[in-house]
């Protein structure tokens, strides 16, 4: 006992009572390196550790009232702790709760069975894969009304015909030039489209797959007949081929009937141009052909892009054919011209190589040996369609208006002068009042001289009385 002024003074009593022992202080304590923990000290503790404990549970309590239940969980602890702000427990979880066991021996102490694991057990076992979170992704719904085959579209459903369209037979369609050419076509074929793809491969059993056929209403069904008829000499007159045609360059709703409508002027232009020498009758059908295609570009609300792979070989047929009517050849390539002129101003942007690809074919028609008058003449006019610079390359700079000045020298095409003479006037038209040029003039001479050699003597000399517009032809070109 302790001694205050020779008085011996009695040690304080630690008292003992209490859900936390003292003892557990001071183990914790000696656990984490804290020895010679004073009794005061580990009570102290202990009282607070045991109003944390009743804090805890009291609050635990409630949510298991709320939840209506009789039994304490610990994910009710662990709201608990949520509350109170303290961080939760790591390692229990509420959907397996731990397994407590009494060890043998004189004080009640509990622990936690680990369970025991067979590894060959495990490793005979399928293995487990978590599945992928959710992603989102996009994809073709339908392009164009055509619902295209990927695994994220549904299996096409063929559908049997009825019995009464099995026993109708399907009228085949005539050619255009034929006055009962109203016959409605079928489905146009496409090596792209996933139906011919499909059709191409062999099933299981040796046989093609049934291909999906495109229903169109049977007021679509009537407009096609209805408007080829109206449209084809002689069984439409004036009246009924404007209203036809300006049908087709504003009505909307006429997406469906597209592939139709340019699959019936690509057979009409080919069964006009077979033959070695067209007729008056397949010149008034070219016209309307060519009519068609201008109409159909020029509505806005049909999307032809898809469709400019089928619409081009028409364009150039008629454009470059060696033979057409006598009355109609001007006519029909200047058609044919302002066509591709049309399409280039449209799309020339989106496909960079449209332009060079039709320039190119131009070219080899107009340079080429062994052409007749016809097809350059259809070269000049296509390039005159292509633009200016076309003009200047294919003509001036490429040396083409020098070889036709030769042929047209002897007399034999005035079609292809004339159409040398519009692309002059693209390149630079005639000035208001002319200033000839001066032979006297060593400038002029010179000038003279560089038209000659560039244009060629036919069409250097009919420049000659013009100097403004030999100057601005021979821009660009080398001294």
């Amino acid at each position: 006992m302790a001694t205050v002024n020779g008085k011996q003074k009695a040690k304080p009593v630690v008292p003992t009572s209490g859900v936390f022992k003292v003892d557990s202080v001071k183990d914790i304590a000696e656990s984490l390196g804290i020895t010679n923990l004073p009794d005061a000290a580990a009570y102290a503790l202990a009282h607070d550790v045991e109003y944390r404990l009743q804090q805890v549970i009291e609050e635990a309590s409630r949510f298991t009232r709320h939840a209506r239940r009789g039994t304490m969980t610990t994910q009710d602890v662990d709201l608990a702790l949520r509350v109170l702000n303290i961080e939760p427990l790591y390692g229990h979880s509420g959907t397996r709760p731990p397994a407590f066991r009494r060890a043998p021996g004189p004080n009640p102490v509990y622990f936690v069975e680990d369970e025991e694991i067979d590894f060959d057990r495990i490793l005979r076992e399928d293995k487990v894969f978590l599945p992928k979170g959710v992603t989102y992704t996009a994809h073709w719904l339908a392009v164009e009304g055509v619902q295209p085959l990927i695994p994220e579209n549904p299996p096409a459903v063929v559908r049997e015909p009825p019995e009464e369209a099995k026993t109708d037979a399907t009228p085949q369609p005539n050619a255009p030039g034929a006055p009962n050419a109203t016959a409605f076509p079928p489905t146009p074929p496409s090596p792209t489209r996933a139906s011919n793809l499909l059709a191409n491969k062999k099933g299981v059993n040796g046989k093609a797959p049934p291909m999906v056929k495109q229903v169109l209403s049977r007021e679509l069904q009537l407009y096609y007949t209805r408007l080829t008829s109206s449209l084809l000499p002689p069984a439409s007159d004036n009246t009924k081929r404007t209203a036809a045609l300006g049908s087709l360059r504003h009505d909307a709703g006429l997406q469906p009937l597209l592939p139709y409508l340019i699959r019936w002027v690509g057979e009409g232009v080919i069964g006009c141009l077979k033959n070695d020498s067209p007729s008056e009758m397949e010149g008034k059908v070219l016209e309307v052909l060519m009519e068609v295609l201008g109409a159909i570009i020029s509505n806005q609300s049909l999307f032809v892009e898809p469709h400019l792979h089928q619409i081009l070989p028409p364009l150039l047929s008629t454009l470059l054919t060696s033979t057409l009517p006598p009355n109609y050849s001007t006519h029909l390539r200047t058609l044919a011209s302002q066509t591709i002129s049309r399409l280039l101003t449209l799309y020339s942007t989106t496909y960079s190589t449209l332009s060079p690809r039709i320039m190119k074919t131009l070219l080899i028609a107009l340079l080429s040996t062994g052409k007749n008058a016809g097809s350059r003449e259809g070269a000049v006019r296509g390039l005159i369609g292509v633009g200016k610079e076309a003009v200047r390359k294919g003509l001036v700079e490429g040396g083409g208006m020098k070889a036709l000045g030769i042929e047209c020298s002897q007399g034999n095409s005035v079609e292809l002068a004339g159409a040398v003479r519009d692309a002059l006037a693209v390149l630079q038209p005639p000035s208001a009042s002319p200033v000839p040029l001066d032979p006297s003039s060593e400038s002029d001479s010179l000038l003279a001289g560089r038209l000659q050699d560039t244009l060629g003597d036919y069409f250097g000399s009919q420049l000659l009385g013009d100097r403004e517009r030999a100057l601005a032809i021979l821009n660009g070109t080398p001294s």
